[in-house]
C-alpha cells in the first residue's frame, strides 16, 4: 500500500520558488544596458510605467517552483536549482514579450504590455536580451551539469519558438485538427515546463533517465496547463486573468475548445464552423459586440469543446503523475510534484 500523501502548501511552494529566484533574476536584469533594464523591470512588475517601484503581479511562478523542486530529487539543496529556475523564467518572459506584440495583446497581469507602453522595438530588443541572459546565467555555473542543462534549455527554446510559429499559422487556417493543436501546445507550453521540471535535477547531477522522466512529467503537465489556459482564454473572469473577456476568440486562436468543437458532430459544430469561416473574411473584430463573442463561446460549449478540453486537462494531469513512477525520490518531493500538478488543473488564472 502506498504511503498516505502529506498535505502540501502549494502557495508556500510557489513562494519559495519566487523568493529564491527573484534576487538572481533581478541581478541578471540589472546587467542590461539602459533603457532595456528599465523596460524589463516594468515587464516583471518591479516598477510602474513611470519608473516608480511597484509590487506587480509577477505571474504564477510555477516554472521556478518546479526547477527548484527538481533539484531535491537528487538530494541536492533547493538552491542548486536556482540558476535553472532563473534561466527558464528568462526564456518564458522572452516569449511573453514577443507573443504580446505578435498577438496584439494590450494587457498582461492587469497592466499594459511592454509594447503598448515602451513601443514594439523595445519589446523585441528586451525579449532578445532575456534570451541571451538565460544562457549566460546557466553557463556561469561552469560545471559539466550546467552544459547538459544548457543543451536541454536550448532544445526546449527551439520547440517553444516552433510552437509559436505553428500558433500564428493556424490563425489563418479554417480548420486545425486536434492532433495539430496538441502538437503546437506541446511545443509552445509543454517543452519549457518539461525543461523546468528537470533542469534543477540535471544541475544536481541526475542521470539522463531521471531527467527524461521528469521532462515527461513536465511535458504532460504543460499540456494540462495549456488546456486550462485555453478554457480561461474564453471563459475566464477578466478580473482574475488580467485579460479581456473572450480574449482568445478576439485573436482568432485555434485553441483546444475551438478545435474540439469544430471536430464534433452536430448542428452547433456546423453553425460554429460557418460563423468562424465568415469571421476569417473580416479584417478585424473592432465592430463586434460582446454579445457576438458570447454567442461564439456558447456554440463552442454546446458543441462539446469546453467539456472535452476540461477532460483533456485531467487526462494530461494523469499522464504527468504516471511519468514520476520510474523516478526514485523522497516521498516529500513526490507529494510536492503532485500538488503542483493538482494546482495547475484547478487554477482560476
Amino acid at each position: 500500500m502506498a504511503p498516505p500523501r502529506t498535505t502540501v502548501d502549494v502557495t508556500a511552494l510557489l513562494e519559495r520558488g519566487r523568493t529564491l529566484a527573484t534576487p538572481v533574476l533581478r541581478a541578471a536584469v540589472e546587467r542590461l544596458a539602459p533603457p532595456m533594464d528599465t523596460v524589463a523591470s516594468y515587464h516583471f512588475g518591479w516598477i510602474d510605467a513611470d519608473g516608480k517601484p511597484a509590487d506587480g503581479d509577477g505571474g504564477k511562478a510555477v516554472r521556478p517552483a518546479l526547477a527548484i523542486l527538481s533539484a531535491e530529487v537528487t538530494g541536492a539543496p533547493p538552491e542548486t536549482g536556482v540558476p535553472g529556475a532563473v534561466a527558464v523564467e528568462l526564456i518564458h518572459n522572452f516569449s511573453l514579450l514577443h507573443d504580446d506584440l505578435m498577438d496584439g495583446d494590450e494587457q498582461r497581469r492587469h497592466r499594459d504590455t511592454v509594447w503598448k507602453v515602451h513601443g514594439p522595438a523595445q519589446a523585441i530588443l528586451v525579449g532578445d536580451a532575456l534570451f541571451a541572459l538565460a544562457n549566460e546565467v546557466l553557463l556561469e555555473v561552469a560545471t559539466v551539469e550546467a552544459g547538459r542543462a544548457a543543451r536541454r534549455l536550448a532544445a526546449a527554446t527551439r520547440a517553444l519558438i516552433d510552437g509559436q510559429a505553428q500558433d500564428i499559422s493556424y490563425e489563418h487556417r479554417d480548420r486545425v485538427s486536434v492532433e495539430e493543436c496538441l502538437e503546437m501546445e506541446g511545443n509552445k507550453t509543454g517543452a519549457l515546463i518539461a525543461c523546468a521540471s528537470s533542469v534543477g535535477a540535471v544541475l544536481g547531477g541526475a542521470d539522463d533517465r531521471t531527467a527524461d522522466a521528469l521532462e515527461r512529467y513536465g511535458y504532460h503537465l504543460g499540456l494540462a496547463f495549456q488546456a486550462v489556459d485555453d478554457l480561461l482564454g474564453i471563459w475566464g473572469d477578466p478580473v482574475s486573468t488580467g485579460k479581456q473577456a473572450w480574449s482568445d476568440l478576439r485573436q482568432r486562436k485555434k485553441s483546444l475548445p475551438v478545435v474540439a468543437a469544430l471536430a464534433a458532430d452536430g448542428a452547433a459544430a456546423e453553425q460554429l464552423g460557418a460563423i468562424l469561416a465568415a469571421d476569417a473574411e473580416s479584417s478585424d473584430f473592432a465592430g463586434f459586440s460582446e454579445e457576438e463573442f458570447a454567442a461564439r463561446a456558447a456554440l463552442i460549449e454546446r458543441a462539446g469543446g469546453r467539456d472535452w478540453t476540461a477532460a483533456e486537462a485531467r487526462r494530461q494531469h494523469t499522464f504527468a503523475l504516471e511519468a514520476l513512477d520510474v523516478v526514485d525520490m523522497p516521498d516529500r518531493v513526490r507529494d510536492q510534484f503532485t500538488a503542483l500538478a493538482d494546482f495547475v488543473v484547478v487554477r482560476k488564472r
